[in-house]
């Protein structure tokens, strides 16, 4: 097919995006930019999330897990939905109650002012490397599938889709992303769903018949019951769990979008919503990545993993299907990344600048400010995407766990910390050093695991341990106090 007609199509979609932009948009202030007007819609924000959660990771990699690992994903999404149910229950009304803009405000009113900004620290390093690496793997397929054809150089696609990103998000923020979010969860899950039932058709297969063809294969094993293993079922349960809690419930992105609904009890309707779908919607992209398999090896493809799914959308499926792959893939890139710049704006200069607590700074010179932070971090995801494009690594979802297990560590220990206990520690630097010596603990430990117990491999878990490292040191500094 024609690249430059599948080029029109991308700049089309665009345009889309950049005439919601403008609607949504109109009137917009500083608090439209931040939490919505506390005023959006729980069902857009549940269904828009399914597309930020999901990414471009999920859309390209996960299918290409498949043939390595099974179904075995599916362990961490039952994890995930215990995740939700706390954060649905547990963190939501403690937001809601203290009527925070920045969750990381909590840590401010329980601990104090160096707490907050640490907590606002490892969120910004932790979002920022989460979303530029989604953001690269998207980008990549796009490079390689399209733009490497047309002459266009990789960093040129890097910053125009970074600079129409930061077009569509640069007035409206939280007000527009709910609505665009939206629409591009809809083109995704579309996109899944079509290319699903076109591969099932071409292999004379139905729903059942493909099931029992990739039990065949051995696709659709779920269980892993090696204690040893990384992916040990108990251990990709609870580190599903407590990596949702951490990535949803600890981080600004996700939660911005949550406490822009008016009131805790649509919020609480959201997640619930959204987590059932997700389960559902996780489960349809293995069985993608397992009929994708088939596909391969009744044609006699040799391709695998993150480059399986655009190989054989861009090259072995009619021009209609790969038209609707692309918007697709174009869909699950954007939710993740504009949610992102949003958020890391946001939190940047609601927690980092404190100008929401600047008596100095008027409307108009908050937005001046905003405005360019907002354009500071757009530079900041150009240059990592960069160095992710050196590393190249052909599995960015194991890229993506790994770190958040040590960037999101100790945010879990100091938000469990709070929330469990009623101890207390002075404001000072102390706090700082245990956030950053939990990571390298965390990373000796993971590093020399199999040596000390014999074999075992941490996995998944390294985020609940890297939690558990940050609660002790603090548990060692504080003392006992009657405030709750």
């Amino acid at each position: 097919m024609s690249t430059t007609l599948l080029f029109g199509f991308i700049i089309a979609y665009f345009v889309l995006l950049l005439g919601v932009a403008y609607i949504t948009s109109r009137n917009a202030t500083n608090d439209s930019f931040f939490i919505g007007n506390k005023n959006s819609n729980w069902m857009l924000v549940a269904f828009g999330m399914i597309g930020t959660s999901l990414s471009g990771v999920t859309f390209v990699s996960v299918p290409g897990t498949v043939a390595t690992s099974a179904f075995t994903y599916m362990q961490v999404v039952i994890g995930y939905l215990l995740g939700y149910i706390v954060i649905a229950y547990v963190l939501l009304p403690l937001y809601y109650k203290l009527n925070l803009t920045s969750i990381y405000d909590y840590l401010k009113q329980r601990f104090g002012f160096t707490a907050y900004k640490t907590g606002a620290l490892f969120f910004i390093i932790s979002r920022t490397i989460g979303a530029t690496a989604r953001l690269y793997l998207v980008i990549n397929v796009m490079q390689l599938f399209i733009l490497d054809a047309l002459g266009v150089p990789f960093y040129v696609t890097a910053l125009v889709i970074l600079l129409m990103i930061l077009l569509y998000t640069f007035e409206g923020g939280v007000k527009t992303i709910v609505y665009t979010d939206t629409l591009q969860t809809s083109f995704m899950l579309l996109g899944l769903v079509v290319c699903i039932i076109y591969i099932m058709n071409n292999l004379g297969l139905g729903f059942g018949e493909a099931i029992q063809a990739l039990s065949a294969e051995g696709y659709t094993n779920i269980v892993n019951s090696d204690v040893n293993s990384k992916g040990f079922f108990l251990k990709q349960v609870i580190g599903g769990a407590f990596i949702t809690i951490a990535m949803t419930g600890l981080d600004q992105e996700m939660m911005q979008k949550n406490i822009s609904v008016k009131t805790l009890k649509d919020s609480q309707k959201n997640i619930m919503t959204f987590s059932v779908i997700i389960v559902f919607v996780n489960f349809l992209f293995l069985l993608l990545g397992g009929i994708l398999y088939l596909f391969a090896a009744r044609n006699g493809l040799s391709v695998q993993g993150d480059d399986l799914f655009p190989a054989v959308a861009m090259n072995h499926l009619p021009p209609v299907i790969t038209i609707i792959f692309i918007i697709a893939l174009i869909s699950a890139l954007f939710p993740s990344a504009d949610g992102a710049l949003t958020a890391l704006t946001s939190s940047f200069c609601i927690d980092m600048l404190g100008i929401k607590r600047n008596p100095n700074l008027n409307d108009r010179q908050q937005k001046r400010v905003r405005m360019t932070v907002h354009l500071s971090f757009t530079v900041v995801f150009m240059i990592c995407i960069l160095i992710f494009k050196w590393i190249d690594n052909k599995s960015i979802i194991g890229i993506i766990l790994d770190l958040a297990g040590y960037t999101y560590g100790p945010l879990l220990g100091l938000f469990a910390f709070g929330i469990l206990t009623k101890r207390q520690f002075n404001d000072n630097f102390l706090v700082t050093v245990i956030a950053l010596v939990s990571p390298l603990l965390s990373y000796f430990i993971s590093r020399n695991a199999a040596t000390w117990l014999g074999g075992f491999q941490i996995g998944i878990e390294l985020l609940l341990i890297n939690g558990l490292i940050t609660f002790l040191g603090l548990l060692i500094i504080s003392k006992k106090t009657s405030r709750a």
